[in-house]
């Protein structure tokens, strides 16, 4: 029997709720496929501060970098959002664990289940097939570079540095450029090169890698602004999408309107040694304790846990199987219930998973 060790981390808001119904379908897994795997719970986000002070203890810290693998629910709220930016549990946490893992590359698959196609507020025949995903670099840009207030005239200066690399830029756009050659070959690099220093060179970075290493997939450049405007257009052009840190952001929660739903994007963080899987979405305050939340974004989640960190391929796509015989019968959390459809809470909806898988 194989084991694997599993940190998890539930953090804030509905995260305590969805990260045990993907524990749940894990366990289901490891039953029938003859795995074991160990969970042991570490603290983040806002429940750390308030229990030992900061957002990522360095016991947590270590609990990842010593397991086999992260999983992670959701960070934030209200709570502590009068904090400083660099101590609300998003930067002082999230943020930090991307770093101190070594964890560049996130990787968002948007895929529009056909039980859901009514579920979007855009046209069916406008997201039908929709099949991309979504490689956002994670250390660099906006988010980690040099920030600062200063007094100016009768108020403040505010500055936030971007600043990327030629290494940080070429590390992503391979794994992008991989990817698409076990799909359909087709890289749509964002950035906003009409405007921005740190993406010309992001562009010329890209562009020289396709001709040097991957020539056989093809390549376009789009502008962010454009590529926003493009998702609501006409989304089946994409395969996959390679971005900048701030441009990913936001790009994949807009992404996630196409599902019906944030609740059902899920997402992989890879580059260390230890990979963390997380749904997309953030810790929804407004929902939370009340058994509302969509768990399916952290269960899907646990599947590419399987697949990228394990290579239990058969074992993930189980789980996603499972998913698609759930949302075909009707089953429905509140984000996606439609006329004529079943609602049933988180709890329902993971042990529904679980028993189909």
């Amino acid at each position: 029997m194989a084991k694997y060790n599993l940190a998890v981390l539930p953090g804030d808001g509905i995260g305590v709720e969805i990260v045990p119904e993907a524990i749940k379908v894990l366990e289901i897994i490891g039953q029938r496929f003859g795995h074991q795997f160990v969970f042991t719970q570490g603290l983040i986000g806002g429940a750390a501060i308030d229990a030992v002070g900061v957002a990522l203890p360095e016991a947590t810290l270590e609990l990842c970098r010593q397991s086999d693998a992260v999983l992670l629910g959701a960070v934030g709220g209200p709570k502590w959002d009068t904090l400083p930016a660099r101590e609300r549990p998003e930067a002082a946490s999230l943020l930090a664990l991307r770093k101190g893992l070594g964890l560049y590359a996130n990787i968002r698959p948007v895929q529009v289940y056909p039980a859901l196609v009514q579920a979007s507020t855009l046209k069916p025949e406008v997201i039908r097939g929709v099949d991309l995903v979504v490689f956002r670099e994670l250390t660099g840009g906006l988010y980690f570079g040099e920030k600062r207030r200063e007094p100016f005239e009768d108020g403040e200066l505010a500055v936030d540095t971007l600043i990327y690399t030629t290494p940080e830029i070429e590390r992503i756009a391979r794994l992008a450029f991989a990817a698409a050659r076990r799909r359909r070959n087709k890289v749509t690099s964002v950035d906003k090169a009409n405007v921005l220093e740190s993406s010309r060179l992001w562009r010329e970075t890209v562009s020289r890698l396709h001709q040097s290493e991957f020539s056989d997939v093809q390549l376009e450049h789009m502008y962010v602004d454009n590529c926003a405007m493009q998702f609501i257009r006409y989304p089946l052009q994409f395969d996959v999408i390679v971005t900048e840190n701030m441009f990913g952001d936001i790009l994949t929660d807009e992404a996630s309107m196409l599902t019906g739903s944030i609740g059902m994007l899920p997402s992989a963080s890879i580059g260390g040694k230890v990979a963390m899987y997380e749904p997309a979405h953030g810790s929804a305050p407004d929902i939370a304790g009340q058994k509302k939340a969509n768990p399916l974004a952290t269960i899907v989640s646990a599947a590419m846990l399987l697949r990228y960190s394990f290579q239990l391929e058969v074992e993930a796509q189980s789980i996603e199987t499972a998913v698609v015989k759930v949302l075909d019968e009707g089953f429905r959390t509140g984000d996606l219930l439609e006329p004529d459809k079943i609602l049933v809470n988180t709890e329902e909806m993971g042990t529904l998973v679980a028993e189909r898988c």
